[in-house]
């Protein structure tokens, strides 16, 4: 099997808040670690923007596996177990759309086989 070729940026490309869609499934892509050698990754559906009274300029994400359970936020399902975050609409850099994800997946893995060649 041979995966095609891509040209990878030398800066990661999150999502825009302005492309944001809601029940669209999006990629919490971090680091553990300052290299960004060990990548965490989060698949979440981005649930809507100020869903509390008071709230300004916050989205609200939803884990992927309560979402396709139909667990709704503020619903008092029993027993419904799910994860929602939420945070500021500007701080939106480790969220990717799938491909703009897996980027970020490929651009570590160069790094990895850069430190693998090193030693």
């Amino acid at each position: 099997m041979r995966f095609e070729a891509r040209e990878l940026k030398t800066h990661a490309e999150p999502i825009s808040v302005d492309d944001l869609n809601e029940g669209a499934i999006y990629f919490f892509v971090s680091f553990a670690d300052e290299d960004m050698l060990i990548p965490v990754m989060d698949t979440v559906v981005y649930i809507g923007e100020n869903l509390e009274p008071g709230d300004s300029d916050q989205v609200y994400f939803q884990d992927i596996l309560s979402f396709k359970r139909g667990v709704e936020y503020g619903g008092e399902g029993d027993g419904d177990h799910a994860l929602f975050q939420t945070g500021s609409k500007n701080e939106l850099g480790h969220v990717f759309d799938y491909e703009h994800a897996l980027d970020q997946l490929l651009a570590c893995s160069l790094r990895r086989r850069k430190v693998e060649q090193q030693e």
